[in-house]
């Protein structure tokens, strides 16, 4: 999107400590990475990202099956493509054919 991001993820495990990368940490790595390369692109300096970030834990596939297509949808919605594999930034699973994947094409 062109004023915002969303990511599906799942956090991958710090051997060295035993535990799951917290997502605090997973955040801070994205944004600050990227806040990096797009202020050189554009050379310029100054914060890219808001300090928030707004995340949902996701418990079912079927939740996850609906904010996989919730993402999908959005530029949609948003009236940039009529259809979500249009759209450049949209990532899914490149392992399966778009007709076994469980997205609704609306």
């Amino acid at each position: 999107m062109p004023d915002h991001v969303h990511l599906i993820l799942t956090p991958l495990i710090d051997e060295q400590r035993q535990e799951v990368l917290s997502l605090v940490r997973i955040m801070q790595s994205i944004k600050g990475a990227s806040a990096r390369a797009i202020n050189q692109r554009l050379s310029r300096n100054g914060p890219v990202w808001q300090e928030e970030s707004f995340d949902h834990v996701l418990r079912s596939s079927k939740g996850l099956d609906a904010k996989v297509d919730y993402v999908l949808q959005n530029p949609v919605r948003q009236g940039l493509v009529s259809d979500w594999r249009e759209y450049r930034w949209a990532w899914h699973r490149q392992d399966l054919p778009v007709a076994e994947m469980r997205i609704p094409t609306r």
